[in-house]
């Protein structure tokens, strides 16, 4: 499959390292060759400079012969352009990476794709949205819906309150096994376990289960769900701005901004909402906004550090729920193990939705989720696969690989060692990142 990513900005660059890994022929479109330099002696693709909105570049990368045409330049309108020149050229599907969402209207997009943009990315709506899903579900680290929820990836952090600590998985202290233990994130490893890894004190563990058996997920974890009503945001960014628009009517929103031409804007931008000028890093701005009365505290400056240090300090002030805008990937690790709640990253977000995209332009392409150092596929079983020919326990799995949970038909159900996979299901597999190809083997 032939990709061209254009633009070498954060996430076309972060986009370009993860699908480097993949079997695909990947081009690196950008007009700056200092960032292309970068890229370019260390991953398996090719660079090109050039413009992503000139024909003649785009007929030079062959832009015609190729399968997805990907635009994430930090220019919306060049992005559209980009995408409608790459359509017309010959290129079959392509996405355009945006910052408006009037575009994402139904009526407006139609209008798109008939200019030629068949997908919208919209990174600052998809960090929203999981903003959202971590206050709804908020004792949880992470939440994750698969087959549109018939199967839940859920990641907890464990602490002394859960019966799970110090246990090794084969003697859980469960009747029924109605989740699976895909993952767990310790220190700055990811361990894909088997039944003689323990639970440890700090423990991120991922669980595979279905949405009957959640509650019992999560008092197995010594979890309580609380009812978050009132956000305290830290910093008037774009992914402040955009959750602010989308949820103003679920929660009591209060803005603190140290930028008073930025606190007017926002003011007259978000009226619903109470916006602050003040140092949020002073602790002594937090006391007098009462920062203790709150339910959760979002940390959404530019800075990751200041993020994840004035979420510390909202722990310190009995907050509940802290969420932390994490963009510096080598921040990401440190931070999950930190006691800062739950961490964000556009760029991982905008990466997993752009696999989506890759599941639906190339069936061969599985994976459709991306942890920091773990991947998540979907693997179609073809007619005699080595997958097939015994039941889980029997198999000989390669090491950093486990299988979670399976679709067949209209069925989601966990896989068990007596589970004897079938060609046509569709299995969610775990596996530690630089091994994915390895693991299709099993399945061809």
């Amino acid at each position: 499959m032939k990709i061209v990513i254009a633009g070498a900005g954060e996430v076309g660059t972060h986009l370009a390292k993860m699908l480097s890994n993949e079997d695909q022929d990947i081009i690196l479109l950008d007009s700056d060759q200092n960032r292309l330099d970068i890229i370019d002696a260390n991953y398996n693709l090719m660079t090109w400079n050039g413009s992503t909105s000139s024909f003649q570049t785009l007929r030079e990368v062959g832009v015609a012969e190729t399968d997805l045409y990907i635009a994430v330049t930090p220019y919306e309108t060049r992005n559209i352009t980009s995408c409608a020149i790459a359509k017309k050229l010959g290129a079959k599907k392509t996405v355009a990476r945006i910052d408006n969402y009037e575009f994402l209207k139904p009526h407006n997009g139609k209008v798109l794709k008939e200019l030629g943009t068949d997908y919208l990315i919209y990174p600052e709506n998809l960090a929203a949205q999981e903003i959202d899903l971590a206050l709804s579900h908020n004792w949880a680290r992470y939440w994750g819906e698969l087959h549109g929820g018939r199967l839940l990836l859920i990641g907890v952090k464990l602490h002394d309150d859960s019966p799970l600590i110090d246990c090794k998985l084969k003697d859980l202290p469960v009747k029924t096994h109605d989740f699976h233990v895909a993952a767990i994130k310790r220190n700055n490893e990811t361990i894909i376990p088997s039944g003689q890894d323990e639970i440890h004190r700090d423990d991120i563990v991922y669980f595979i289960t279905t949405p009957p058996y959640v509650k019992d997920v999560q008092e197995i974890c010594g979890k309580k769900k609380r009812i978050i009503k009132k956000a305290l945001l830290l910093g008037g960014s774009r992914i402040a701005i955009r959750f602010a628009r989308e949820f103003h009517d679920k929660y009591d929103i209060k803005i603190i901004d140290n930028d008073r031409a930025h606190c007017e804007y926002l003011s007259t931008e978000l009226p619903d909402c109470e916006i602050v000028y003040g140092d949020g890093r002073d602790v002594e701005v937090l006391r007098e906004n009462y920062i203790y009365q709150y339910d959760a505290f979002l940390a959404l400056t530019e800075s990751s550090e200041t993020n994840i240090l004035s979420c510390l300090t909202a722990k310190e002030f009995g907050v509940a729920k802290t969420i932390a805008d994490v963009e510096n990937l080598q921040f990401l690790s440190q931070a999950e193990n930190l006691n800062i709640g739950t961490t964000i990253n556009k760029k991982l977000l905008a990466s997993s939705h752009i696999f989506r995209i890759l599941l639906v332009s190339d069936e061969s392409n599985s994976k459709f989720l991306v942890l920091a150092d773990a991947e998540v596929a979907e693997m179609p079983v073809k007619p005699g696969s080595k997958i097939t020919r015994s039941p889980v326990k029997d198999l000989k799995l390669p090491y950093g690989m486990t299988l979670a949970a399976l679709v067949r038909g209209d069925n989601c159900e966990l896989i068990s060692g007596n589970t004897q996979i079938e060609a046509g299901d569709f299995v969610v597999v775990f596996c530690l990142s630089g091994t994915f190809r390895k693991i299709e083997k099993w399945f061809n």
